[in-house]
């Protein structure tokens, strides 16, 4: 079992972090001692905090979190990861698409 603050830093979660997860029931301690409410942690609560830490660098949203950790099907995660990929790569075609419009704008200013 890990206290919070070990499993703050060995996750990179800050301490409010997972006082907030906790609360929104998206990970929640393994135990509370019920003498002096100190949370812990456990290995399965490691692998789950990994993957949160995970999904939020791939750009989930609290909700799209939760809802992968209520489903805990594969294939929602994966249907969520190509939706995500998908719209990342529309806004990137979106983003090209201004920058040949800057480019064009600037070539045209320079020809006059």
């Amino acid at each position: 079992m890990y206290k919070v603050s070990e499993f703050s830093e060995l996750t990179g979660l800050s301490k409010e972090t997972l006082r907030y997860y906790a609360e929104v029931k998206l990970l929640e301690p393994a135990y509370i001692n019920p003498n002096n409410n100190y949370r812990y942690y456990d290995d399965g609560s490691y692998f789950l905090a990994v993957l949160l830490v995970k999904l939020r660098k791939l750009g989930f949203s609290i909700q799209e979190m939760i809802s992968v950790m209520e489903d805990e099907s594969f294939t929602h995660l994966e249907y969520l990861l190509k939706e995500k990929k998908f719209k990342i790569e529309k806004q990137i075609s979106e983003l090209q698409l201004q920058i040949e419009e800057i480019d064009d704008f600037l070539a045209s200013g320079m020809e006059e």
